[in-house]
């Protein structure tokens, strides 16, 4: 939608704290886990996604989990040079044995309150999801816009506060399969 009245002309900030929330804390927000994790503060889960700028959004090049390392893009661990391919996502000691005490598993308040949970003797603390049905997009940060939309039934064409959504199909796309090759 272009710029926003919050945006800058000096900068980006305002459109790149938009951008990180629709990756971090509005997921969260939504599925009911944005009490634990999906932002830096505190009483939070510091987990961390670490990406390579070109590829933000795409392909994390290590992820931290309470402090350590639990999946990085890993190549051969055999190989003799620095950069081998292929490279997949291989866990980390942050996802073997007393690591696991560092996460937690996200369960529903009817489960937590299952007596018949506990003596399944899980590694993981359990947690209950909160406010999935009543979430809203005004609850979302710094994404909250609420337009209101108009479809023409004949002719299709899009309205949001009035204004055409039209645009001309991609000829570019952004994160596609040329992100993915290696």
């Amino acid at each position: 939608r272009g710029s926003l009245v919050e945006d800058s002309a000096d900068n980006d900030n305002f459109r790149v704290k938009r951008y990180i929330a629709k990756y971090t804390i509005n997921p969260a927000l939504t599925h009911g886990i944005g009490h634990i994790v999906g932002s830096l503060e505190v009483g939070k889960l510091a987990d961390l996604v670490l990406w390579r700028p070109a590829f933000f959004g795409v392909k994390p090049s290590t992820i931290l989990k309470g402090g350590m390392i639990a999946a990085a893009a890993m190549g051969d661990p055999n190989a003799s040079i620095p950069t081998p391919q292929p490279v997949h996502y291989r866990n980390m000691f942050g996802a073997y044995g007393g690591g696991l005490k560092t996460s937690v598993t996200f369960v529903s308040q009817a489960a937590l309150n299952n007596p018949a949970v506990s003596a399944l003797g899980l590694n993981k603390p359990l947690v209950a999801v909160k406010g999935t049905r009543e979430v809203k997009k005004k609850d979302m940060i710094h994404n909250n816009w609420m337009p209101k939309i108009e479809v023409d039934p004949e002719t299709y064409q899009v309205l949001a506060d009035g204004v055409d959504l039209s645009c001309e199909p991609a000829t570019v796309l952004p994160m596609a399969q040329r992100y993915f090759l290696f």
